[in-house]
């Protein structure tokens, strides 16, 4: 299936903690979302981190695409980045803010939303990892 990625997810890790946050429905997740009109797959990653969690982020780089099927489907480009500054107050949108986990403290969670449950998320996981 050849289709554009329109949908972001930010998966990093800083100073040995991942960062998440609780989306208000779906819960513990890595930050992410849709391109809006005009918006580059790039700046979508920094909009979306930075309206779900208050941190900016720099020097994306983007290693893997995947298609979710679902009523709509859609394709999701992954990407990795390095944190530029956090902001402790930010103003949110749709979530409770950055949390940050260790690999323990996410392996253990039992509040992970259905997307961190997909079966490509160790690999992701894995892939940051090494990177870092």
């Amino acid at each position: 299936m050849n289709m554009e990625a329109r949908h972001v997810l930010v998966v990093l890790k800083h100073k040995d903690k991942w960062l998440l946050t609780r989306h208000s429905v779906r819960g513990i997740e890595f930050p992410g979302g849709k391109a809006e009109e005009g918006e580059t797959i790039q700046d979508a990653a920094i909009r979306e981190t930075i309206e779900e969690t208050g941190v900016t982020i720099t020097d994306l780089v983007k290693f893997a695409e995947y298609v979710v099927v679902s009523n709509v489907t859609f394709c999701k480009a992954v990407f990795t980045a390095q944190v530029v500054s956090i902001d402790e107050n930010p103003q949110l949108h749709e979530t409770e803010g950055a949390l940050w986990m260790t690999d323990e403290e996410l392996n253990e969670c039992d509040e992970l939303s259905f997307h961190m449950k997909d079966a490509g998320m160790p690999k992701i996981r894995k892939w940051v990892e090494n990177y870092v």
